[in-house]
């Protein structure tokens, strides 16, 4: 979910300026970003490498398997995100993470 070249979000930067800060060209550029993620294990919408504030914009970050069914768990019931917290398999709870953000705590 951070898609350091699309303008619509911060931290911005095309990705041609990054290949240039880099002295390298484009195709190169691509292709050492690609070793990258492979060295790395870096998937698209990896939680571990989701900025905190796009990790609700993230859906994979929310997604659980419940009885052969995917789900987003902030749907789900409050006891059901605790369990799915404690387990590591969820970010934060949802109502939680609101209740700071209205607090200004965050």
């Amino acid at each position: 979910m951070n898609f350091l070249d699309d303008r619509t979000t911060q931290p911005h930067m095309k990705l041609t300026a990054i290949d240039k800060a880099l002295g390298v060209s484009a195709s190169t550029g691509q292709g050492k970003s690609m070793e990258i993620r492979k060295m790395l294990k870096i998937r698209q919408f990896e939680m571990d490498w989701t900025l905190p504030s796009r990790m609700d914009d993230n859906p994979l970050a929310w997604m659980m398997e419940v009885n052969g069914f995917l789900m987003d768990v902030r749907h789900a019931p409050r006891e059901v995100q605790e369990i799915a917290f404690e387990k590591g398999l969820i970010p934060y709870i949802p109502a939680d993470r609101e209740a700071d953000l209205a607090r200004g705590i965050a």
